[in-house]
């Protein structure tokens, strides 16, 4: 009967092992990319090979980001990129496909975002001030009600 335990316990041990994969964006198929050819390719053309861009760019429409990322990740560490890939498609006015680029992931940098924290004025409550905040006070959200 033990056995069937640390059996039971040896394959938990083993299914935890397992990574997690993860995709993430839009990875294009490069066959499908071969297929977008520049002066003749429209943006229906685009959409019906590679999908829906992730992004279009900001200020001009006319740009078109796919991105795509595909990750490891055992159990509670920091996931490892697999592959990562960018595409950069541009348009004319006419909708047609003027150029592709596949953009160099390497060349990406790396972005710390700023920690510190905008201060504001009034009182920080706790915790403990805001689970036991409204207890016995008339009227509050839970209290008891007003007899008036």
């Amino acid at each position: 009967m033990h056995k069937i335990w640390l059996l039971w316990a040896g394959l938990a041990l083993l299914a935890a092992c397992t990574p997690t994969m993860a995709n993430r964006g839009n990875m294009v198929d490069p066959d499908k990319l071969s297929q977008i050819k520049k002066g003749s390719s429209t943006r229906e053309e685009v959409v019906n090979k590679l999908g829906t861009p992730t992004e279009i760019a900001t200020f001009d429409e006319n740009i078109w980001y796919y991105f795509g990322r595909r990750t490891e990740q055992y159990a509670f560490f920091d996931p490892e990129v697999l592959e990562q890939q960018a595409v950069e498609i541009h348009f004319d006015e006419n909708g047609i496909v003027t150029e592709v680029d596949k953009l160099d992931p390497s060349a990406s940098q790396e972005i710390n975002p700023v920690t510190r924290r905008t201060p504001t004025y009034g009182h920080e409550t706790t915790f403990f001030e805001q689970l036991l905040g409204n207890m016995g006070r008339p009227g509050a959200p839970g209290g008891k009600p007003n007899k008036r």
